[in-house]
């Protein structure tokens, strides 16, 4: 039993079960107020399971691609969290776990998830299908670009549908995680997937301290 988080757009929180399925899933869709929310769905999540803690495995986190500000507060949440609870955290591609709930709910088509970059750019991830254990295969991306530009990153662009996605669903974020340890498949690691710097960085030497 995971509890599953993603920030990459909106925010998710679920927990998921490899055998019961979704026991719970709450959601918001704003793409700014990540902090605000996070620690109140956490603990919705976990009451409408009516699971404690201590019945959870580890906890599976998104790692993107996704915007600076918003994907690091579900990661962060996520390792804190499990490091409070004692438990092991796995790490999961957003994008993959948007293509494995597409899936899952019947799409037979190679599908190309795009969601929003900001700045006028967007993520994209190529999917040609399921393999044989039914686990997404995404054959190009993560990668980011500017809108007009998806044709040409694409290899054979015409042969997918394509799949603006607004959120990712911490549901499928946990059981695509399932699913990968079921069949001893490797996690995302320990990197975000921010495809781009942060706006933050390190200035020059310090300055003088004069006492």
């Amino acid at each position: 039993m995971l509890l599953a988080i993603d920030t990459s757009a909106g925010t998710s929180v679920a927990v998921v079960d490899r055998d019961a399925g979704v026991l719970a899933e709450v959601s918001s869709a704003d793409t700014r107020g990540h902090a605000e929310i996070i620690g109140t769905l956490i603990s919705q999540a976990l009451a409408e399971a009516g699971v404690p803690v201590t019945a959870l495995s580890g906890v599976a986190v998104g790692m993107g691609p996704g915007p600076f500000t918003g994907l690091r507060v579900g990661i962060a949440a996520a390792f804190a969290f499990a490091f409070g609870a004692g438990k092991p955290t796995v790490t999961v591609v957003s994008h993959d776990a948007i293509a494995f709930g597409l899936y899952g709910a019947g799409e037979t088509r190679p599908v190309l998830i795009v969601t929003d970059a900001r700045r006028r750019e967007v993520y994209w991830s190529a999917y040609s299908g399921l393999d044989s254990e039914g686990l997404p295969v995404r054959v190009a991306g993560p990668a980011l670009c500017k809108p007009d530009e998806l044709a040409d990153e694409v290899e054979d662009f015409g042969v997918y549908t394509r799949v603006d996605a607004e959120t990712v669903s911490a549901a499928s974020v946990g059981l695509l995680a399932e699913g990968l340890y079921l069949h001893e498949r490797d996690f995302a690691g320990g990197e975000a997937l921010y495809l781009r710097s942060p706006d933050a960085k390190p200035g020059g030497a310090p300055k003088r301290v004069s006492r």
